[in-house]
């Protein structure tokens, strides 16, 4: 018999502010020993705010991926404390990990990764199966989704009937469908054009608006220029915790 997974906001006590969503603190990941270790995360400090639009770059090698997968509960750190939420969920095991990630989190990548057998719809009634979710409430709560991107007349099309651009919206309706604390979002645009790059980013923008919190690792400047704030890492540290959109115009920061 499976063993059903109970975790309530009492179970992890945190000294964090009620609006604070997101707080690392002394956040080490190394990889290796002796001569081969790797500090990809060396003693990062970070706190973002409910409702945030907060943008994550850096060069190759910085820690920037790294620190989304533990923002994101898709790793642990070696030490420190993670605070999602006010639950402190660093070495939290896997099983409660993902109970997490289903609860809290929404993913959105640079890669689809939509189900091409399934139509839109159902692609983005999945994550609510795993959050058990009553199946009576599951399609009204996707096509509310899908209509929030746009999508509502393109709900039985499968992904191969769909654009790019059409097909990340539907990546995003799966994303927000479970009512996540923090909307991720891995180098969402970097497979689209330009017109559709400023139609998801109009997306995010919206949804920010309405009150969702959107963490964004991107390389690219004229995507983190629509975020309203942005971290800045490199060799495994925050170099710059609160860069405007605006710095980016003149500040040296590769």
């Amino acid at each position: 018999m499976t063993k059903t997974l109970s975790i309530t906001d009492s179970d992890f006590s945190n000294p964090a502010h009620k609006s604070e969503i997101i707080r690392l603190e002394n956040i080490f990941k190394v990889y290796g020993s002796g001569e081969t270790e790797v500090k990809a995360l060396n003693d990062v400090n970070l706190v973002i705010e409910q409702g945030e639009y907060c943008a994550i770059m850096g060069p190759s090698g910085s820690g920037k991926s790294t620190a989304m997968n533990i923002i994101g509960c898709l790793d642990r750190p070696t030490s420190g404390h993670y605070y999602l939420d006010n639950l402190d969920v660093a070495q939290m095991k896997d099983g409660a990990l993902a109970h997490i990630r289903n609860k809290k989190l929404g993913f959105v990548f640079q890669q689809f990764h939509l189900l091409p057998q399934l139509s839109a719809l159902e692609n983005v009634m999945l994550p609510m199966v795993y959050a058990n979710v009553n199946p009576s409430e599951r399609r009204d709560r996707s096509v509310e989704a899908l209509t929030r991107v746009g999508l509502a007349n393109r709900l039985n099309n499968k992904p191969t009937q769909l654009s790019g651009g059409q097909q990340q919206r539907v990546a995003i309706a799966r994303a927000i469908v479970n009512r996540p604390v923090v909307l991720l979002a891995d180098e969402p645009t970097g497979a689209l054009d330009s017109r559709t790059t400023q139609e998801v980013l109009d997306i995010f923008s919206e949804l920010n608006t309405s009150g969702i919190t959107v963490v964004m690792v991107t390389h690219e400047p004229d995507v983190a220029r629509q975020t309203r704030r942005i971290v800045w890492f490199r060799d495994g540290k925050v170099i710059h915790s609160n860069l405007t959109p605006g710095d980016l115009n003149h500040l040296a920061v590769s």
